[in-house]
């Protein structure tokens, strides 16, 4: 128990300095705070992937998430975190992460599977920053969805992006939990990324980050 407590403080001053790096290029550089979301995003999640290898309770990861939802929520109206509230849309998806990660991590431990949990945060943390920053700086032939005539939030490049990592990933991943690759791996691989894809494209306000996850998680639980 000692050890466990021990590295959930651990990862919490690495998570808390990594925002602090991440408020520190904001300031200090001028990097739009878009980029530095990401950056921020994108280290924070795939730090979290190997929580199932190193934590044998759901309450230490419920600490970690209470912890840094009260932090994020609180710190949006102030002047502290610009680097991942100063953006031009309205988004909960700062706050909605680390209840993502939780809810992710407590399902699959539940089901006693780690794998329910490491492939939804590697596709989370990876793909979603990757398709957002391609679709915000690639703007020269790169067109917003529109689905019966309703203009979304999302961009071709972006989504095209987004599916081809996830399936990438999910190939990959499955690979190396079932030990064979035939065609169970990928057209399991090519519904995780289709169906993660779509929700991405989809989820408005940044909902995204905990919709991902848990959309993987339901493709895993059904066909896996």
């Amino acid at each position: 128990m000692t050890n466990q407590i021990a590295l959930t403080v651990i990862i919490l001053i690495a998570i808390i300095l990594v925002l602090a790096f991440t408020e520190l290029m904001y300031r200090r550089l001028d990097i739009k705070s878009e980029i530095t979301r990401k950056f921020a995003h994108f280290t924070t999640t795939l730090s979290t992937v190997i929580f199932p290898y190193i934590f044998k309770s759901h309450w230490y990861i419920l600490v970690l998430a209470s912890f840094f939802f009260a932090l994020l929520f609180i710190s949006r109206h102030g002047t502290q975190l610009g680097s991942i509230h100063k953006i031009d849309r309205k988004s909960v998806g700062s706050y909605v992460l680390p209840t993502a990660i939780y809810i992710s991590f407590l399902i699959s431990f539940l089901l006693k599977n780690k794998f329910l949990y490491v492939l939804p945060i590697l596709i989370l943390a990876i793909c979603d920053p990757m398709a957002g920053i391609l679709g915000m700086n690639f703007k020269r032939k790169n067109r917003q969805i529109r689905i019966f005539g309703h203009t979304l939030q999302k961009t071709l490049l972006g989504t095209f992006s987004f599916l081809i990592c996830s399936f990438l990933i999910s190939v990959i991943a499955l690979y190396l939990y079932l030990g064979v690759f035939n065609y169970k791996t990928f057209w399991l691989a090519m519904g995780v990324a289709v169906v993660a894809t779509l929700t991405e494209m989809l989820s408005t306000k940044g909902w995204d980050n905990l919709l991902i996850p848990l959309s993987t998680q339901l493709m895993l639980i059904f066909f896996l």
